[in-house]
């Protein structure tokens, strides 16, 4: 039995925004991206910057103050931490000006980008007036709360516990997986005297030389990867507008996504050909 066909509808491609079409998702976000009531009440707005080099997106969204949820002690707290997290990585992360003498606060939540890899060619499909639009989407990027400052935090406190002259700053930061592993000797127990064997050994050399090509090819690898976050690091961000779902320039690139276009499209592409190009076929 053959589906029946609820309705048809013409296509209209359209690339007029491409390669500015993006896909943001936010996977720990349970409600819309919007500022908090008493955030909008004071004029507070959600502000974004850019680093295009890196490919990285940071969107910061002023915080929930309401006394029942938010503890003013710790945002003074983590706002410092935030601040020379900041210095360290030399970023001027601050999305509002500090004035004069004015004590730092942790006064919005951070969600920064991390661009995921499209397998094939994604669209932005968008049913209206009976009419199915579909635009190419550029890249895709996943948005999660960045909480750096709170390894540094986590750092101070470490250090405060153990003390001047103790190796406990040595517990807080991950072993160097190019280093080799400490070989643990066991007690040696005391034998009896037994006679002497003769005993004919043979130096495994290849093994050696394995083992320091894997481990050389790990440093490279490491050190690649200390480059690459240096270079995002190092990267200054650029601000730039970020417009609401329900503002004019939003509605205004809404519609220019909408194609009044009746040139026809020809398919040069065969059957074969395309079925071929889907991976998993």
């Amino acid at each position: 039995m053959e589906d029946e066909i609820v309705s048809v509808f013409p296509i209209h491609y359209s690339d007029i925004l491409s390669p500015d079409i993006h896909v943001h998702q936010f996977p720990l976000l349970s409600r819309p991206l919007q500022r908090p009531p008493e955030a909008a009440a004071s004029g507070k707005r959600i502000r974004a910057r850019i680093k295009a080099v890196a490919r990285k997106l940071e969107i910061h969204v002023p915080a929930d103050t309401r006394p029942e949820i938010w503890n003013q002690d710790r945002s003074k707290q983590f706002g410092v931490a935030r601040l020379e997290d900041d210095r360290e990585k030399n970023q001027d992360g601050s999305s509002t000006k500090q004035r004069d003498g004015e004590e730092p606060r942790l006064s919005d939540v951070r969600l920064q980008s991390e661009q995921i890899p499209q397998q094939g060619v994604y669209m932005l499909g968008v049913i209206h007036d009976d009419r199915l639009h579909l635009v190419p989407v550029s890249e895709t990027h996943q948005f999660r709360p960045t909480l750096t400052y709170l390894d540094l935090t986590s750092r101070k406190s470490g250090r405060s516990k153990g003390g001047a002259g103790t190796d406990s700053d040595s517990d807080d930061y991950p072993p160097d997986p190019d280093e080799p592993v400490p070989v643990v000797v066991a007690p040696k127990k005391e034998k009896k005297s037994a006679e002497g064997k003769e005993v004919q050994m043979s130096a495994r050399k290849s093994v050696e030389d394995r083992n320091n090509n894997i481990q050389g090819g790990m440093s490279a690898i490491r050190r690649e990867m200390l480059l690459a976050m240096r270079a995002v690091e190092e990267e200054p961000w650029r601000a730039i507008e970020y417009c609401d779902g329900g503002t004019e320039e939003s509605n205004q690139v809404f519609q220019s996504i909408l194609s009044d276009s009746e040139e026809r499209l020809e398919c040069k592409t065969g059957i074969a050909t395309l079925l071929k190009s889907i991976r998993g076929l």
